[in-house]
């Protein structure tokens, strides 16, 4: 005690003597501990933070953000105005799955069109090659692609719409980028997200059942209706449990009860 405390009193060191072992050990010297290094710079696009990645949940408005497309610089609300919006991305420019996409989407553009929907392209990639990769679809799919299509080389719409597999998450420290996996919004004109179909970059996307659920989002706020399994325009719809079967057939006519709950009509 005396090498800790050399120039206490006799009186302070019997006052010491009489302290507890936790009271003792508050006098020794102070160890620092060493401060994590900070993170590396890469860590800053992981998006932990609502302020950086909002939650895309369907209801939510979808994340406005300005990018450079084939079409020029765009602001993604402005861009979607008062129409309905598709958002769909790719892993990169020049491959071969996204190739068969961009060209089947672009054959639909009249389908589109016919429903007030703006369609809008992204693939990791700068637009030094996306207007080549352009030429390739049109050559390939016979076809005319007239929608623009995002520059994301550096993933920030990618990140901003969590649209990052986990293990890319995981690999990015190591490898320093992350693919773009084939992610699918549907967004309304109040820049609501709709709808949000995720897909491997393995697996090529289904266009008719992008429109199939354009027709039945648009049907159901229309006709206050809900729609079955495999449903297309043209079948019968289902009456919402929210509705009683008294005022369904007042407002539509026939109803079909299967259930109480499972009470079908026409539109």
């Amino acid at each position: 005690m005396a090498s800790i405390l050399p120039r206490m009193s006799f009186r302070a060191l019997s006052s010491v003597s009489r302290m507890t072992p936790l009271s003792r050990a508050s006098l020794a010297p102070k160890l620092v501990r060493p401060q994590p290094l900070a993170q590396p710079l890469v860590r800053r696009f992981l998006a932990t933070t609502p302020q950086e990645q909002p939650r895309l949940r369907l209801g939510s408005t979808a994340p406005n953000f300005k990018a450079q497309t084939t079409h020029g610089e765009i602001d993604f609300h402005e861009f979607i105005g008062d129409s309905w919006a598709i958002l769909f991305s790719h892993p990169a420019d020049f491959t071969p799955v996204c190739t068969t996409e961009i060209g089947a989407f672009a054959k639909l553009k009249d389908e589109f069109e016919k429903r007030g929907v703006k369609m809008i392209g992204l693939s990791a990639n700068d637009l030094s090659s996306h207007g080549k990769w352009v030429e390739d679809i049109n050559e390939v799919a016979s076809t005319n692609v007239q929608f623009p299509i995002i520059a994301d080389a550096d993933r920030k719409v990618a990140f901003l719409y969590d649209m990052i597999s986990q293990q890319d998450l995981e690999d990015l420290p190591k490898k320093g980028i992350a693919f773009t996996i084939r992610s699918v919004f549907i967004i309304d004109p109040a820049k609501k997200i709709r709808l949000i179909m995720l897909y491997p970059a393995s697996t090529g996307r289904n266009t008719a059942e992008v429109l199939r659920v354009i027709d039945s989002l648009q049907t159901g706020d229309k006709k206050g209706v809900v729609t079955p399994i495999n449903w297309e325009v043209g079948d019968d719809v289902i009456v919402p449990p929210s509705v009683s079967t008294e005022d369904a057939k007042k407002k539509f006519g026939e109803v079909r009860e299967l259930k109480p709950y499972l009470r079908y009509t026409k539109v």
